[in-house]
């Protein structure tokens, strides 16, 4: 592979190419083909979930003295948000949630139990709330300074698995109901790496195992199939297909992170509702901890916290949906006579999204990495490790958070010049694009109010 040439596509200066690095990489092709090593590594994760369960529930319940709170907030998270730009939606393939319903069907008892309709048609829906929830249990109940917390909240995710496993055949969870699988999906729209079919290959085909399975073994476990893919909002990247296809059709590619962003254009309603969702709940994260927050409200707990964290969200919705709608109208062009409507601002805001996610979930990560080697020492009495600890500098967070915002903003500018002069050339007239391009600098300085500390 040539490394100019992949270069020339992640930047986007080759935009329509691709690069199939089942080929270049064969081993790679053979790691997803191989399914025993892929249940060894779910299988390390699935004990390591199991620990972090165990010692939050049983364990020492002062933040200092139990590292499962760095493990999930501060290595987990932060890992899982970096991951969709790198890799998409790859983690799910390895996803420990599935193992106990994977091991419940493989005993025999799953009712096996067609996935109703309202599941599937309000699979956005439901998904979204649950990630509603979550979002506001993380924030209004000092759950990342509780250990048994944590592990009830994993706990649960890992219990509505395990309950759609018993009722329905294959991962049902991730395909329809997980709130962090859903996540995971919109942002891997961003992502350097898109599984897809070779259509051609996949026009001859008479058997679709890929999806169907055969006698030996079972087809998508999300009841995609390769040949149904195309985008990254539900893939799994598992490689589950690939020893399934015959026609040797599956591809690994390496592609520009706008590609899909520019070819969706914001026309899927999990995007649409995601995005305005995830941006108004980090501007709302971000205000908790800035100076501009009232004396008094950092005082209220309880109920009231509770309360108040839940209109901040209402508020945080409305506000980006309001910049998203305001900029749809201002781009002037809402519907494509190929596949109908669309928000031309979600697409733009994507790297938005990714950057308020990444800075929130980094900021916590490097403010409590100093003391996680002292707190294994603190929780297993290992003294050794007691004195490996560091400090960060107060400006580290300022200038990391100010460089990941600036590329942010110039992202979602790209973006939009890609939309109004390529994708709608002589279509969108430059004062428009001139006013959309002032909501984005808007949504940053709404980010710098909340997210740089002064």
């Amino acid at each position: 592979m040539s490394i100019k040439r992949a270069l020339r596509i992640v930047f986007d200066r080759t935009p329509d190419d691709t690069i199939d690095l089942f080929k270049v990489f064969p081993g790679l092709k053979h790691f997803f083909e191989r399914r025993r090593l892929h249940a060894v590594l779910r299988t390390v994760g699935d004990v390591v979930f199991a620990f972090i369960i165990l010692a939050g529930l049983f364990g020492p319940q002062e933040p200092k003295r139990n590292c499962i709170l760095y493990l999930s907030w501060g290595l987990w998270w932060p890992t899982i948000v970096l991951s969709w730009f790198f890799v998409g939606r790859m983690w799910c393939g390895f996803c420990p949630f599935p193992g106990a319903g994977r091991l419940v069907q493989s005993l025999g008892l799953s009712f096996n139990l067609r996935v109703p309709r309202f599941i599937q048609k309000n699979s956005p829906y439901l998904s979204l709330a649950l990630l509603c929830f979550i979002i506001w249990i993380e924030e209004s109940t000092g759950i990342k300074e509780s250990p048994r917390g944590t592990a009830l909240l994993i706990l649960s995710i890992l219990s509505g698995a395990t309950v759609t496993a018993m009722l329905f055949p294959k991962q049902a969870w991730c395909r329809y109901l997980c709130p962090m699988g859903r996540l995971i999906g919109v942002g891997s729209t961003l992502s350097i790496l898109e599984f897809r079919p070779d259509f051609e290959k996949c026009k001859t085909c008479k058997t679709f195992a890929c999806k169907r399975g055969t006698n030996e073994r079972s087809g998508c476990p999300v009841y995609l199939g390769a040949f149904n893919v195309r985008n990254n909002l539900d893939c799994l990247i598992c490689g589950h297909c690939l020893s399934l296809c015959d026609k040797d059709s599956p591809k690994l590619n390496l592609r520009s992170p706008f590609k899909e962003l520019l070819l969706n254009k914001g026309r899927f309603i999990t995007c649409s509702y995601i995005i305005p969702f995830l941006m108004g709940s980090q501007l709302v994260r971000f205000y908790e901890d800035s100076p501009f927050l009232l004396p008094w409200f950092k005082q209220v707990t309880g109920l009231w916290a509770m309360a108040l964290y839940s209109g901040l969200l209402i508020v945080g919705f409305i506000y980006v949906f309001f910049i998203i709608r305001l900029g749809a109208c201002s781009f002037g062009i809402t519907e494509d006579e190929l596949f109908g409507k669309f928000s031309p601002m979600v697409p733009i805001l994507v790297p938005m999204a990714f950057a308020g996610e990444l800075a929130y979930r980094l900021d916590y990560a490097v403010r409590h990495a100093p003391e996680f080697l002292p707190t294994i020492a603190r929780q297993f009495h290992i003294g050794s490790l007691s004195y490996l600890t560091f400090q960060v500098p107060h400006w580290t967070f300022p200038i990391m958070n100010i460089f990941i915002l600036a590329s942010a903003i110039g992202a979602c500018n790209y973006v939009l010049f890609r939309l109004a002069f390529d994708e709608f050339e002589g279509m969108v007239p430059g004062w428009r694009v001139a006013i959309v391009s002032g909501l984005i600098f808007i949504t940053g300085l709404s980010y710098i109010c909340f997210m740089i500390p002064v």
